[in-house]
C-alpha cells in the first residue's frame, strides 16, 4: 500500500512561484501512475497534472488546461517522489492540492487508489 504525503504548500502573492512535493513511503510506485488534483472551497475536484510510467524509466506527463505552460511536474530518480513546480500563480489557483497514485495509469477522470492528505495553497491578490 502506498503512503503519500504532500509538502510545500503555503501562502504566496499573485505572480509568485511555489513547489510542491509528494513523497511516497509505501509500496514502490516507480512503475506506476501519480497525479496531482486540487479542490477549491465549494468546487469539484480538478485534475492538475500526472506522470505515468511508460518504459525504460520514461514517464508520460499530462496537464490540465489551466496548468499547461505554468506548471511542471516530474518524478525524482527513485520514482517515488513527484514534484509540482507552479509559476505565475493567481488567486484562482488557491486550493488544497492532493497527491494521487495507482499501480496502473491515472488520468483526469481516472484517479488512482491512493491519496495524500493534501496541502493548502493560498494565493493572495
Amino acid at each position: 500500500q502506498a503512503q503519500l504525503a504532500e509538502f510545500g504548500g503555503g501562502l504566496v502573492q499573485a505572480g509568485q512561484s511555489l513547489t510542491l512535493s509528494c513523497v511516497n513511503s509505501g509500496r514502490d510506485l516507480r512503475e506506476s501512475g501519480m497525479a496531482w488534483f486540487r479542490q477549491s472551497s465549494g468546487k469539484e475536484r480538478e485534475f492538475v497534472a500526472s506522470t505515468n510510467w511508460r518504459r525504460s524509466r520514461v514517464y508520460y506527463t499530462d496537464y490540465g488546461d489551466f496548468a499547461r505552460g505554468r506548471f511542471r511536474t516530474f518524478r525524482n530518480n527513485s520514482g517515488n517522489t513527484m514534484v509540482l513546480q507552479m509559476e505565475r500563480l493567481n488567486p484562482a489557483d488557491t486550493a488544497v492540492y492532493f497527491c494521487n497514485a495507482d499501480p496502473g495509469v491515472v488520468g483526469p477522470t481516472t484517479p488512482g487508489e491512493y491519496w495524500g492528505q493534501g496541502t493548502q495553497v493560498t494565493v493572495s491578490s
